[in-house]
Parts: structure tokens; C-alpha cells; sequence
């Protein structure tokens, strides 16, 4: 799982979900052997840290909701403007689980840039999602987009 390959609290979710069975390779919730042990999650992290952005969005599915926090990290202004994408798209600001709370990319970037970051998990139903939902979520999303761009 790609997204659980990052540094903030990697060691909790590994001992969450391997608690879960989740102890080897498989399509969801396998931590990996280390914090950014795969490719594409070392070139995120790198990107990131070479273009330096005031915030990113981790777009995943379902649920509907925008998680903002990470632990106890609360970024300055990161609820309000969490709040508006929320108003915006009709989804939930809501804390992540705390199953799912840990070694995220978003995590990650609060824990190391002190700037919002922001997890949207979009649609509803099992994964995956259908293709039946992409008008939908764009809809729902694009002023999101538009929200973020602005930073407002």
C-alpha cells in the first residue's frame, strides 16, 4: 500500500496493521519493509520536497470525507480552509481513524513541512470504485481543486 509508506508514525502502522494479518505483499494495507522502501513513495516524498508546495491533496476512495489532521499536529488556518472544501463538495471534515491514522503521505507532510495536507477519500461502495462515479466525483471535487489553488 503506497500510501502507507511514509515516516510519520510508519513503526504504529505497521504494528497496527500487521495486528490486522496485513504482514506481506498484498493489494492493501502492507506497510512495506520500511519507511519509503518503494519507488514511486521515494519519488513522491522527493518531489515533494523539491517543489516545496503551501499544501497538498491525497486523493484516495471512499467514504466522502476530507481528513485535515495528523496526531496532534493542527496546522494554523488547515481546519477553516478544510471546512470550505467540505461546504464546497458536500463531504465530511472529519479525523482520520485511528487505524488508518498513521505513515500517510498527508501525515507525512504536516509532520515534516508544518503546512496543511489533506486526505479526500472519494465516492461511495466498494472498492473499486465505478467508473459510474467519475462524473460525480469530479463535480464534487473540482471546487475543491479550485479551494486549494486559492488557498482561501
Amino acid at each position: 500500500d503506497l500510501n502507507l509508506q511514509y515516516p510519520a508514525g510508519w513503526l504504529q502502522a505497521r504494528e497496527i496493521k500487521f495486528s490486522q494479518g496485513f504482514t506481506r505483499p498484498g493489494p492493501r494495507d502492507y506497510v512495506g519493509r520500511a519507511p519509503l522502501d518503494q519507488l514511486e513513495s521515494r519519488a513522491l516524498a522527493g518531489y515533494t520536497e523539491y517543489i516545496d508546495p503551501a499544501l497538498v491533496l491525497a486523493f484516495h476512495s471512499q467514504g466522502k470525507e476530507i481528513y485535515w489532521k495528523f496526531k496532534d499536529f493542527e496546522v494554523p488556518g488547515a481546519e477553516a480552509l478544510g471546512e470550505k472544501m467540505a461546504q464546497a463538495s458536500g463531504y465530511t471534515l472529519a479525523n482520520v481513524p485511528y487505524a488508518s491514522g498513521f505513515a500517510g503521505y498527508k501525515d507525512w507532510f504536516i509532520q515534516r513541512f508544518r503546512r496543511p495536507g489533506y486526505t479526500i477519500e472519494v465516492g461511495e461502495g466498494n472498492n473499486p470504485l465505478p467508473l459510474s462515479q467519475f462524473d460525480e466525483i469530479y463535480e464534487d471535487n473540482l471546487p475543491v481543486l479550485l479551494i486549494a489553488a486559492q488557498g482561501e
